[in-house]
């Protein structure tokens, strides 16, 4: 009897161990992980009539596109060439259970050092449209950043007629300067960095800038088809205004999701952001500006990019295209008449899972103060120092970062006393605020 229960139990174990090997290899089937191999190093380019190195993925400006379908999981292999720490971040991708491949300098890994590389494992879930990819250490993301492109799962489409073709739109700024002087001349002074001196446009700056007309970037058009244009803000610190002249636009999803469609002649699109926008060619066949420029800011780079939308065929071309009628810098209504437009699609296919309850609330503020800076005076207001702070706590950098203090219970690195909510109550919105919020306290503090 006792023989026969073993054999049993050993049949049972083998079983389920030849059910196991069949899921984990379907698992593998469904979910398939490719790998990549990127390159950080400096190239060379030339814009604005000069020419200087830029910090680059795979020598490229905008950094190569990263295609995947829904569900996919890939491995993005990182060997830093160049001559400064740097960590990529894929913005937008919610790395379930995945911290250790999120990017963030110092808060979920350490740079990765000159000479050296790293392996991030992408695990895409839920993610369907247009995100991006960027640095996260200092400003090296200026240059170092570039397309994800999520496809519908296979077997499924968008909740759209598919379009005829699709462009990536990448928006970016230019400086003449070196962007680690910049940044570096900021947090030295205390002051704002300097302004960008261009916007582009998939690299370029457009010709309503000096010495750049001829790399001016172009699409072709068809008369009668539909264009999917994946527009994403790379720019370091504007806010801007978007439009192709004489063309109405079709908003069809954000951030990686889709949202109620609905016409405009122009987005507002902000930094970090990626919308997925629909162009019928139903124009008379010429040539038309596509062109952004920004919505105010306290310091903006009040130039304008351009790119130009190309129709094929036999036509007489203007002798300059014709060109979209942007809001105005300050135009804060055509700002609000976009935003309060946009809606999550929440259909059958795409539902939107709002959680009812939670456990723990955060009530939280971001601002910008200043700090004294002590014996000396520096070059922000009243000779103070420009200060970023989430409620009202300025971070301060570790050498370890945060995730791996945490796992590997390493004392001294954080504290986890990071409030639910503000010290103070006051007019979050106000123009002027009081003083005893004005200067942030300094501290690398968390909530568990």
């Amino acid at each position: 009897m006792e023989l026969k229960q073993s054999l049993n139990l050993k049949y049972f174990l083998g079983v389920l161990l030849l059910l196991n090997m069949f899921a984990f290899s379907m698992a593998n089937k469904t979910i398939p992980t490719s790998s990549i191999n990127w390159v950080i190093t400096e190239a060379k380019y030339t814009r604005l009539c000069s020419t200087k190195k830029i910090l680059t993925v795979n020598g490229l400006f905008p950094g190569p596109p990263l295609y995947v379908h829904k569900g996919d999981r890939v491995i993005v292999n990182v060997r830093n060439q160049a001559k400064y720490n740097i960590t990529i971040h894929w913005h937008g991708v919610k790395q379930p259970r995945n911290p250790w491949s999120d990017g963030p300098e110092y808060v979920t890994q350490c740079p990765i050092k000159p000479g050296a590389s790293f392996s991030y494992h992408i695990i895409f879930s839920t993610e369907e449209g247009t995100l991006w990819w960027h640095a996260h250490s200092d400003w090296s993301r200026a240059t170092v950043h570039g397309p994800i492109i999520v496809y519908p799962k296979f077997g499924t489409t968008y909740p759209f007629p598919k379009p005829y073709a699709e462009f990536p739109i990448v928006l970016a700024s230019w400086f003449k300067g070196d962007v680690m002087e910049i940044i570096q001349t900021a947090l030295e002074t205390g002051a704002e960095p300097n302004k960008s001196d261009a916007f582009t446009i998939n690299g370029q700056p457009g010709d309503l800038y000096n010495c750049s007309k001829q790399g001016t970037f172009r699409m072709l058009f068809d008369y009668g088809k539909t264009y999917l244009l994946r527009i994403i803000n790379s720019i370091m610190n504007e806010e801007v205004f978007f439009m192709v002249a004489h063309h109405n636009l079709r908003v069809v999803g954000m951030d990686g999701a889709y949202v109620k469609p609905f016409k405009t002649n122009y987005i507002m699109i902000t930094p970090g952001q990626a919308m997925d926008v629909l162009i019928t060619a139903n124009q008379s066949p010429s040539h038309y500006y596509m062109a952004a420029r920004a919505y105010a800011g306290v310091v903006y780079d009040n130039t304008t990019t351009t790119a130009i939308v190309q129709y094929s065929g036999n036509y007489t071309a203007p002798s300059t295209p014709l060109f979209p009628n942007l809001p105005n810098y300050t135009d804060i209504n055509a700002v609000t008449n976009f935003t309060k437009r946009l809606r999550a699609l929440a259909s059958k296919e795409h539902p939107i899972d709002v959680p009812k309850s939670f456990d723990t609330e955060l009530f939280m503020t971001i601002f910008v103060g200043t700090c004294p800076c002590g014996d000396t005076s520096c070059s922000g207001p009243n000779g103070t120092r420009l200060t970023a702070s989430l409620t009202n706590i300025s971070y301060e950098q570790q050498e370890v970062d945060i995730l791996q203090a945490y796992y590997k219970k390493i004392k001294g690195i954080y504290t986890q006393d990071f409030p639910s909510k503000p010290h103070y109550v006051f007019n979050y919105t106000a123009d002027d605020l009081p003083d005893n919020v004005l200067t942030p306290t300094r501290g690398t503090k968390v909530k568990v």
